[in-house]
């Protein structure tokens, strides 16, 4: 979902009891932007899922050179 929401974003989600989840997110649209706004960016990509089949969800967020 992350990767279709954000095009050109690697997304590595990892959760083993399917409600809480981890994520690393590598975008090039995250150049330029405070962590929070990069949040903003992944939690629009999954909508009203957030709070309801995702119970929480913990993001690490990169630019391409970042993850390097």
């Amino acid at each position: 979902m992350i990767e279709q929401g954000l095009p050109g974003a690697r997304a590595d989600v990892r959760g083993d009891d399917g409600v809480h989840f981890e994520a690393t997110v590598v975008c090039e649209a995250f150049r330029g932007k405070l962590p929070l706004a990069r949040h903003r960016l992944v939690y629009a990509t999954l909508g009203e899922r957030m709070g309801g089949e995702i119970h929480a969800l913990s993001l690490k967020t990169l630019t391409p050179e970042e993850a390097a």
